[in-house]
């Protein structure tokens, strides 16, 4: 049943019967028959073929996430039982924020592998929540209010986000002084970032304005404000250079985005954890423990 799966997950990610098979060593019509097999004994087509292509039905994509379950489960419980689980090794594929991962991920990894040679690493940069079972993640890297319920998360550092602004913006356009005179001011902000949630003397408020250019990347928007081009409401993780070398300055400093928005490693929930996962969150957890742009 277990071999069945493995071919099932290798035509769903290969994308072909035959390439399925070059990398299982079996013969196309070998595996078109194995595959027509186990749709046959779960009665229900789990692949549409075409000549062209093939497509999973929506019982075949239910059942190729729960494959994937299984799989890693059993890989997990037989390192286990060989005494193998103390060893981080294998595959490693990690999801992170396109600028986060960029500037604060990418760079340490050299010394995780060195400490984890066994370890193979693949890191993927994406701005959006990525499917952990379905694009087949072992842990991804996220920045919000904590991982949904299929998910067990682990906090690694805080997620300080502040207004701000070139210099020179502030000197043409005139710096704030109330939040009704930041909504009359150019705001900078990607898709879907507002509106920005904010924390100041009075509470909680929200700022529900449109950013004056639009871009989907936060990179851009770093760029911008820096450039001149309007506020920003950008982490500490991402401005701590820029604020620290005066390129841009804090506005309005008594507001300040939600403190329940953290960073954190998520991974899906099992009572298999394997080894490799464990050795990273560790890694991270003593690498943001007191992170460079809070000390600065």
């Amino acid at each position: 049943m277990i071999d069945d799966y493995v071919l099932f997950a290798q035509v769903v990610q290969a994308g072909s019967l035959s390439a399925a098979g070059r990398s299982l060593r079996l013969s196309p019509a070998m595996v078109s028959k194995r595959l027509s097999r186990l749709e046959e004994r779960l009665g229900t087509r789990l692949i549409h073929r075409t000549t062209r292509r093939l497509a999973t039905t929506p019982a075949g994509q239910q059942f190729y996430e729960d494959v994937l379950r299984i799989l890693d489960a059993s890989r997990a419980a037989e390192e286990l039982v060989t005494g193998r689980q103390g060893a981080p090794s294998g595959t490693l594929r990690v999801s992170a924020p396109t600028s986060f991962g960029r500037m604060h991920v990418a760079p340490h990894l050299k010394a995780f592998l060195d400490r984890h040679p066994a370890v193979r690493m693949e890191l993927e940069l994406d701005d959006t929540f990525s499917d952990l079972i379905g694009d087949r993640i072992d842990l991804a890297i996220r920045i919000g209010a904590g991982a949904d319920g299929s998910l067990t998360s682990h906090r690694l550092a805080a997620n300080r986000r502040v207004l701000c602004a070139a210099p020179g913006f502030l000197a043409e356009q005139g710096a704030p002084l109330s939040l009704k005179q930041l909504l009359g001011q150019p705001l900078l902000a990607a898709a879907g970032q507002m509106p920005w949630r904010l924390e100041g003397p009075e509470g909680p408020v929200t700022v529900a304005g449109e950013s004056c250019l639009r871009t989907n990347s936060s990179e851009v928007v770093r760029e911008l404000a820096v450039a001149g081009m309007g506020i920003a409401l950008r982490s500490t993780w991402d401005v701590w250079r820029e604020l620290a070398g005066g390129a841009l300055v804090r506005v309005l400093p008594d507001y300040a985005g939600a403190s329940d928005v953290a960073i954190f490693a998520a991974h899906p929930s099992t009572s298999l954890v394997m080894p490799n996962v464990v050795a990273f969150v560790q890694f991270l957890q003593d690498l943001y423990a007191a992170p460079a742009w809070e000390s600065a």
